[in-house]
């Protein structure tokens, strides 16, 4: 028989958690209630912003920072071509122009060069925002792209569900990602693969009082409570939208919020035994790389695999793999390839985009895996690969 199948990720769900759930449940209010501003502010101190605003789910919390910003037609959005969709699809539902910047072949992230090269693709157009994504855990170099962006006018907005517990360190400073300071906004997910889950859930992060206030009202239909009005009246500026995260799963994000550390540890000594098996398959396997700067919390345990060299057709590994219990995922097509994004703005040359998708494959991690299953997963990739 097989054994048990290892997904790639998955949720860490205990029985405090449940509890906290059905105390929710049993209380005044399933949504709109007092626990949603208690996850609110939990997670600003643990990050270390002033202010956060939950919502719905982690493209909402993309698409409120569009709105937030006043982001519209006659914009342009820059975003890199590894990542999830919804990091381009924000600048799209506002009506703003995406342009695609490549990334670092090795690390997947966008750097300072490739968003120099995406900034001389703007053709005179107004920049509305940059879209920097922290892929796996790992941080974009935020410092250097924050001024490119700002001399040319943008706004920088981080891209954040991937390294919730990650710190960098710019300058000798210790920072943790979500302190926004080096952005306007930073956006997070709490979908189960995530290092915490609510199941589905956002959040947007932000220095700037204004800011913060704007995203609440967006996410609620657009509506004010004039003070002094009747207490049933309600007025609409702009259109929002019902973006509201509801009580029940802020309760489960306060208690899972409460073991993001040992979370984290959990996942960081994972992926040490990792680095420590797979090293015996280099060069043919390699862990996509760290930059100096980060510190991550690794969400993905991405491997970055020579199948051409080796002769091998990805699909034929991945289904070996999971033959043998191993669960995979690839982490991104490069958007820009994409069929919308290829009528819209036709076929763009972005090589390391091309050459991370040719060789990622993400290994199953989460908290609750054994060193075992590290060990099992490691040696189930070698066989398979003949290393």
């Amino acid at each position: 028989m097989p054994e048990a199948l290892l997904p790639y990720g998955r949720q860490t769900i205990e029985d405090d958690d449940i509890a906290a759930v059905a105390e929710a449940l049993r209380s005044d209010f399933l949504t709109t209630g007092p626990r949603v501003e208690a996850f609110e502010s939990a997670f600003a101190a643990r990050v270390g912003a002033r202010h956060a605003v939950a919502c719905a789910n982690g493209t909402a919390a993309l698409h409120l920072a569009m709105l937030a910003l006043k982001i519209g037609p006659g914009d342009v959005c820059i975003a890199p071509s590894i990542t999830f969709l919804a990091t381009a699809n924000c600048a799209r539902y506002v009506g703003a122009e995406v342009v695609f910047a490549d990334v670092d072949p090795h690390s997947g992230l966008m750097t300072p060069a490739s968003l120099k090269a995406a900034l001389d693709r703007l053709e005179g157009r107004r920049l509305g925002a940059v879209l920097p994504v922290h892929l796996r855990g790992d941080v974009a170099e935020l410092p250097a792209l924050q001024a490119l962006a700002e001399a040319a006018g943008g706004t920088l907005v981080e891209d954040a569900p991937h390294a919730l517990g990650s710190t960098m360190r710019f300058a000798g400073v210790a920072e943790t990602v979500g302190d926004v300071r080096h952005s306007a906004m930073a956006t997070f997910s709490f979908h189960p693969v995530k290092t915490i889950a609510t199941g589905e859930g956002g959040m947007v992060v932000t220095n700037d009082a204004a800011l913060a206030e704007r995203l609440r009202i967006l996410r609620s239909h657009g509506m004010v409570r004039p003070a002094g009005a009747e207490p049933w009246w309600y007025e609409m500026a702009e259109p929002g939208y019902n973006y509201r995260l509801p009580d029940v799963l802020c309760a489960l994000g306060l208690s899972q919020l409460a073991k993001l550390d040992r979370f984290a540890d959990r996942r960081r000594a994972l992926s040490a035994r990792y680095r420590a098996g797979l090293s015996a398959l280099a060069p043919t396997v390699e862990i996509a790389t760290s930059p100096p700067w980060s510190e991550p919390v690794l969400h993905l345990m991405t491997v970055l695999i020579d199948f051409r060299g080796l002769g091998r057709e990805r699909l034929t590994v991945v289904e070996a793999l999971r033959a043998r219990g191993v669960g995979t995922q690839v982490h991104y097509i490069p958007v820009h390839r994409q069929p919308y994004y290829r009528d819209r703005y036709g076929d763009h040359d972005l090589p390391g985009a091309d050459a991370w998708y040719d060789r990622c494959l993400s290994l199953p991690l989460y908290p609750s895996m054994a060193e075992a299953d590290v060990d099992r997963v490691v040696e189930a990739l070698g066989a398979i690969l003949s290393l």
